[in-house]
């Protein structure tokens, strides 16, 4: 299962919203694989495009995190096995992992902490992932994002310049919401940083600054998981076979904590803008049609995606395609992350900086890259890996 480089380094994951639904399945994942409970599914480095590239190994990793929530981690996971989201009986298997990874946890900074004092909160950030490097004597460490989903961030002038957003911070400022105050810390701390979410932490021209200065990779943002997985598979189909899209439908109804959220129209609309990024790229215009996102309650973490599309061929022949996508966000995304961790890693190693666009496969909206074709995203992601494994000297021969 683990294809660690050579000298074996130790690495370390830091989940922003670590006792949620995604970062509490993917921590029982990790752990079950580990103890061979579990097998691979769902990881695509574990795919055999992958095999000898080197990448950092899941034995090797050290799971910490924040989260302004206190439930402990065995308890949600027993929650997360109650809604069917991982299997029964898993959570008192990994028991012992799940509480050693819980005392690792800090309680985070709070949306009212970073507002009123973002000096002090971003200090609280940094000192929490330098313990984490120190404690465990970590050779990188990766951050992400995987909290709820934030508003939109309402632009400032420190957004365009990073010594400009570093002294409107340090003068107290309240300029950044938490995922990008997160960014800021992880890159002066000498961590990656991800954003699984469609939060701004990735977009902000400063932040893409910081993290070339620093010499450490950025990738996001928007995990890519069901409805829009789907959309940039199917939509190069209808451009590719010269068929006009006219209409492109979609509702989406979801239960949880991601619904909850997503139920404010405010924080939803970083959501639905993430959402229409593909079709306008791959199409080269926007169909008509809405796209919705609603709660319901009783749906809990599973998720329902029905879309209606509506195109025309030749002689003007109208027809219809329809899909229902059915699935477990938290089982979808958790696998995922365990991947982006690993190549960010990788590229750490290989010392790269700023957005990586090869990681565009992963997201809805990917910084750094205009690719949305699932298949070429695909293609760059394997070619990106073997390269990059080739420069650190980690590729199996």
């Amino acid at each position: 299962m683990d294809a660690s480089p050579v000298n074996n380094p130790r690495w370390g994951l830091w989940l922003l919203g670590a006792r949620g639904s995604v970062a509490t399945t993917m921590t029982v994942g990790w752990a079950a694989m580990v103890a061979n409970l579990a097998g691979p599914e769902g990881m695509v480095t574990q795919l055999s495009a992958f095999d000898g590239v080197g990448l950092p190994g899941l034995s090797d990793l050290v799971i910490g995190g924040c989260d302004i929530g206190q439930v402990p981690l065995v308890k949600r996971a027993e929650q997360l096995e109650t809604a069917g989201v991982v299997p029964r009986g898993i959570a008192k298997r990994v028991a012992d992992d799940l509480a050693t990874v819980d005392a690792r946890l800090t309680g985070g900074v709070s949306a009212q902490d970073v507002a009123a004092h973002p000096a002090e909160a971003l200090a609280r950030l940094q000192a929490d992932l330098a313990a984490f490097r120190s404690d465990h004597d970590l050779d990188h460490v990766v951050v992400v994002n995987v909290a709820s989903t934030e508003p939109p961030i309402e632009p400032h002038d420190s957004h365009s310049d990073v010594d400009v957003l570093l002294a409107a911070l340090d003068a107290d400022q309240p300029v950044l919401s938490p995922a990008p105050l997160m960014a800021v810390a992880a890159l002066t701390s000498g961590a990656a940083f991800v954003d699984f979410t469609p939060s701004s932490a990735t977009v902000i021209p400063a932040i893409q600054q910081l993290a070339e200065r620093h010499g450490l990779p950025l990738a996001g943002r928007d995990g890519k998981t069901g409805e829009t997985l789907l959309k940039t598979a199917l939509a190069p189909m209808f451009a590719d076979r010269a068929l006009k899209v006219r209409s492109w439908s979609g509702m989406n109804l979801l239960g949880g904590g991601d619904g909850q959220t997503l139920a404010d129209p405010v924080h939803a609309r970083s959501k639905l803008e993430s959402k229409a990024a593909p079709l306008q790229a791959i199409l080269g215009y926007q169909p008509d049609g809405p796209v919705r996102i609603d709660h319901v309650a009783d749906l809990g973490d599973w998720k329902t995606a029905w879309d209606l599309i509506t195109f025309e061929g030749f002689l003007g022949t109208r027809m219809q395609l329809q899909f229902t996508w059915q699935g477990c966000d938290s089982a979808l995304a958790a696998p995922l992350v365990l991947d982006l961790a690993r190549l960010v890693a990788l590229a750490m190693a290989a010392g790269e900086a700023g957005p990586l666009p090869a990681l565009a496969y992963f997201f809805k909206d990917p910084v750094g890259s205009s690719q949305h074709r699932l298949a070429e995203q695909f293609t760059d992601l394997i070619a990106w890996t073997r390269t990059t494994a080739a420069t650190t000297g980690t590729t199996a021969p």
